[in-house]
C-alpha cells in the first residue's frame, strides 16, 4: 500500500485536510500589521482566511519585504473552546530543523573539524562501521544521497499496516538518537551512496546531530542553541526537553488520512523521536529571521553558503545541504524548507537575498482522503495554501500565472517521498 511511502512525511508538511466545519467564524483571529505599500495587506488577509474557509482549523503567517512586515492568523487554536490562533504562536516546525542542524555542521566545517567529503566512518566508526562508513560522506548525509533508509516505520510500526495506533502508543516514549540511527541502518537501503537522485531520509540528520556532538563534545541541542539559535537572534526558538510546548501555541490535530476521526490532539508529545531531524519549536517570525541571518552570511560564510545551495534532485525537489530551492515562474527562486510532525505543519521560504519571505504554520495535518492507489487526493486547502504563498512571495504575478500543482507538490514533498 502506498501509505508506506508517505511515512517519511511525518517530519515534512502534508497540506492534507479534513472537511470538518470550524467552530469559529471564518475570519476569527485574523490580524495584521499596518500595511506597507509593497505588502498588500488585504490580499494577504483574504488569502489566509481562504485557507481557513477551505477547512483548515487554524493557520498563521508572517510575510516580509525588506523592512516591511505583515503578520496574520485565521481560524482556531482549539476546536473545543474556539480560542483563536494568533501570529505569535509557537509551533513544532519538523524538518525545518534540518536547516539548523546543517548550519551547525557547516560551522564545524569552517573550523576544520569536519570535512564535507570525508567518510562519516572517520568520525563515527562504531555507529556506521564497515563499507557504509567508508562510502557515505558527510555531504551525502546532508543532501540525502547516502542511501540510508528512514527509521519512521520502525519507530511507529502500526503505520505499515495503515493504522495510526502507534502514534498514540508512543506519545511519551523517549528514544535515544543512536537507537533511531540503528533503525534507519536496518531499514532497506534506498540506493548506493552518492547515487542521484537521492532519497529523503530523517536518519541522515539524526546522524548529523551525533556527528556534531562528536566533534564539539557537547549535546547537539546545547551547541545549536548557542551557535545557531542565539547567534541568529531568535527569541522564541528552542529544542524541547519535555513533551510540552513552552509559551502560546495552538493545539495540533492529526487526522492521518481519516484514520483518526475526529482528528487527535497531539500537542503534548515526546519529540525525542525527531531528534536533530525535526524537534525544533519556533514561530513564523523567528523562522523568517533565521533564514535572513543564514542567507545574509551571519551564521556561515560565503563558501559554506555556496555549498548549502548546490542542489541535487531528491524525491522530486532541488535539495542542497539542509535547504531546498523552489522556482516560481515569473517570480524567481526561493530557498527554505518545510516540516511536519503529528498535527503541525510549517513552511518557510525566502528570496536568495533574504528580502522577500513567508513563513506559514497550520494545526491540522493529513486531512485528505487517499485514492485507490494510496495517494492523497487533492484538497481545496492545498490550493488555498498555494495561493497565500504566491501572494506573499510574488505580489506582482497573477495567481493564474503560477503552477499551483507544482507548488503544492513541493510543499508536501517530505510527505510523498517515501
Amino acid at each position: 500500500m502506498r501509505i508506506v511511502r508517505l511515512l517519511g512525511t511525518v517530519l515534512g508538511t502534508t497540506l492534507l485536510t479534513t472537511t470538518a466545519l470550524l467552530a469559529a467564524p471564518a475570519h476569527a483571529g485574523t490580524t495584521g500589521t499596518p500595511e506597507a505599500v509593497s505588502l498588500d495587506g488585504p490580499a494577504l488577509r483574504g488569502s489566509l482566511d481562504a485557507v481557513h474557509e477551505a477547512g483548515l482549523y487554524g493557520v498563521f503567517s508572517s510575510v516580509r519585504d525588506g523592512r516591511e512586515r505583515w503578520t496574520g492568523a485565521s481560524g482556531v487554536a482549539d476546536t473545543a473552546t474556539g480560542r483563536p490562533v494568533t501570529p505569535d504562536m509557537r509551533q513544532r516546525v519538523g524538518s525545518i530543523s534540518k536547516t539548523f542542524t546543517a548550519v551547525g555542521v557547516l560551522q564545524q566545517v569552517e573550523r576544520g573539524r569536519i570535512r564535507l567529503d570525508a567518510p562519516v566512518g572517520d568520525y563515527l566508526p562504531d555507529l556506521i562501521p564497515g563499507e557504509r562508513g567508508r562510502e557515505i560522506t558527510v555531504r551525502m548525509l546532508l543532501n540525502h544521497t547516502s542511501g540510508i533508509g528512514d527509521y519512521v516505520l520502525s519507530a511507529f510500526p502500526s503505520l505499515a499496516q495503515g493504522s495510526a495506533a502507534s502514534l498514540e502508543e508512543e506519545r511519551f516514549r523517549s528514544v535515544r538518537p543512536v537507537e533511531l540511527v540503528r533503525m534507519g541502518l536496518a531499514a532497506p537501503a534506498t540506493g548506493r551512496p552518492g547515487a542521484v537522485p537521492g532519497s529523503y531520509s530523517n536518519t541522515n540528520y539524526v546522524i548529523a546531530g551525533l556527528l556534531l556532538e562528536k566533534v564539539t563534545g557537547r549535546k547537539a541541542s546545547t551547541y545549536l542553541t548557542r551557535h545557531v539559535i542565539d547567534r541568529a537572534g531568535l527569541r522564541h526558538t528552542y529544542l524541547p526537553r519535555t513533551p510540552y510546548i513552552k509559551g502560546p501555541h495552538a493545539r495540533m490535530y492529526e487526522s492521518w488520512f481519516g484514520r483518526l476521526d475526529p482528528p487527535r490532539d497531539f500537542s503534548v508529545y515526546d519529540m525525542s523521536w525527531a531528534s536533530t531531524a525535526g524537534a525544533v519549536v519556533s514561530t513564523t517570525d523567528d523562522l523568517n529571521r533565521f533564514y535572513r541571518a543564514l542567507l545574509g552570511g551571519k551564521l556561515v560564510g560565503k563558501a559554506s553558503l555556496d555549498e548549502m545551495t548546490r542542489t541535487v534532485p531528491v524525491s522530486g525537489i532541488d535539495y542542497g545541504l539542509g535547504i531546498y530551492s523552489l522556482e516560481l515562474r515569473g517570480c524567481g527562486r526561493f530557498w527554505g524548507h518545510d516540516g511536519a510532525v503529528f498535527g503541525a505543519g510549517t513552511i518557510a521560504l525566502s528570496s536568495r537575498d533574504g528580502k522577500r519571505q513567508v513563513a506559514l504554520a497550520q494545526n491540522l495535518m493529513k486531512y485528505q482522503e487517499l485514492d485507490e492507489n494510496g495517494s492523497p487526493k487533492r484538497h481545496p486547502i492545498d490550493d488555498a495554501l498555494a495561493v497565500h504563498i504566491v501572494r506573499a512571495l510574488c505580489p506582482d504575478v497573477p495567481a493564474s500565472g503560477i503552477n499551483h500543482s507544482r507548488l503544492t507538490r513541493t510543499l508536501r514533498f517530505d510527505q510523498l517521498s517515501h
